[in-house]
């Protein structure tokens, strides 16, 4: 099938008090395919105008334009739903109805009868992948098939070319219309967003945001001192031991209602702490020692942290760290928090155990594990230990107090 293209010139004058300012048009005919015709020959030849040819136009000043199209043997084909744009300045409606912008400038009007629609428009973590799909439709909204190049346009990371797989770069920030799907001269596009963290308010607690412990079966404290500054929780155990001599600030509840909903909010966290895209990788290497900027870090299996792991808010009070362990979290240090960075706002989901020692040591953020959580002697828990299906154990000299 062949395309034929028609382009006119149209002037646009601004006004009086800018006479010395002259504001150039073109009006361009866009593709028009075989998609397009709603006639029975396939594959002829046909051809678009836009009317008027010629115009000029003050700035601020109205248009309408209109289309007539004809196959090669010259008759006229109906565009049921043509589809009108415009580049340079200005806005033009569905209907073509073309109003100038205030610049004097060139213009381009066009119109096409067939579209390509990129999705979705996402939200990412630097280093985060999104696999991005494109429809082709006809002016009539029928589905055609196309094979769309992909690429980026003032680009928020890379792409394939071949597939439409996205990855985020490390710059931050909404980038409109940047990735763009190509079928011959017809794209669409889709706007994409990097975030160095995800925002607080898509990790939501929900009724375990009291608790300090949350356990499945049971909590044990070895002996006093021990002090959870907040709610203690068991769901669907209620085996509960050395409570007094430890003590406990808030409510207790054991196998209840409220235990129950805390359980499943806890979950509903877990699950969109796991769900994240990991930025970085740190696999099983030791992580203590270092410094770690807002965002999401993930191991296959565990984290180990020996020494203090620092955490460097940049100046962003809601900066956001999350650390996901395919199995286990061990730790033998402190957390250190920096530069705006809060204990609120830090965050391990741990797939099977988490067990923090190397007292006297102060961890800092909310565990958030599937099975059990240990808390060695002389451990100091700004945060949270919420265990969903096994145990919560104390040892000695602990204190747990909400972020």
């Amino acid at each position: 099938m062949k395309s034929v293209i028609r382009s006119r010139t149209l002037k646009a004058l601004a006004p009086r008090a800018r006479l010395a300012r002259v504001l150039t048009a073109v009006a361009l005919a866009g593709l028009f395919t075989a998609g397009c015709k709603g006639t029975s020959e396939p594959g002829v030849t046909a051809s678009i105008t836009i009317s008027p040819t010629s115009t000029t136009l003050p700035v601020n000043g109205t248009q309408q334009f209109t289309t007539v199209a004809k196959n090669s043997d010259g008759d006229v084909l109906a565009i049921p739903n043509p589809i009108w744009s415009v580049s340079g300045g200005g806005t033009i409606t569905s209907t073509g109805l073309f109003t100038a912008g205030t610049t004097p400038g060139t213009i381009t009007v066009s119109v096409t009868c067939n579209s390509v629609t990129a999705t979705p428009n996402p939200t990412l973590l630097i280093g985060a992948t999104q696999q991005f799909t494109a429809v082709g439709k006809d002016a009539s909204g029928n589905v055609v098939a196309i094979t769309p190049v992909w690429s980026t346009v003032n680009p928020p990371g890379s792409i394939v070319a071949t597939t439409g797989l996205f990855t985020a770069g490390n710059t931050t920030g909404t980038f409109p219309n940047s990735v763009r799907a190509t079928s011959g001269t017809i794209f669409g596009t889709a706007t994409v967003t990097v975030i160095a963290s995800p925002p607080p308010s898509s990790i939501n607690l929900g009724t375990a945001s009291t608790y300090g412990i949350l356990a499945g079966t049971t909590v044990t404290c070895a002996g006093a001192p021990g002090t959870v500054n907040a709610d203690v929780g068991i769901s669907p155990g209620a085996a509960i031991t050395g409570f007094p001599p430890c003590t406990v600030t808030g409510n207790t509840h054991l196998a209840d209602a409220p235990a129950a909903q805390a359980q499943l909010d806890l979950t509903t966290a877990y699950n969109t702490l796991a769900g994240l895209p990991c930025g970085t990788v740190v696999g099983t290497a030791n992580i203590g020692g270092t410094t770690r900027a807002a965002g999401v870090y993930c191991s296959p299996s565990s984290i180990l942290v020996t020494g203090d792991l620092t955490l460097d808010g940049g100046g962003d009070p809601n900066a956001t760290f999350v650390f996901q362990a395919g199995s286990t979290i061990t730790t033998a240090g402190s957390i250190i928090l920096i530069n705006g960075a809060q204990a609120k706002n830090v965050w391990f989901q741990v797939g099977s155990s988490a067990t923090l020692g190397g007292g006297p040591a102060t961890w800092q953020g909310n565990i958030l594990a599937l099975t059990t959580i240990t808390l060695n002697n002389n451990v100091t828990l700004n945060g949270r230990a919420l265990a969903r299906n096994g145990a919560v154990t104390m040892g000695t000299g602990n204190t747990i107090t909400l972020p």
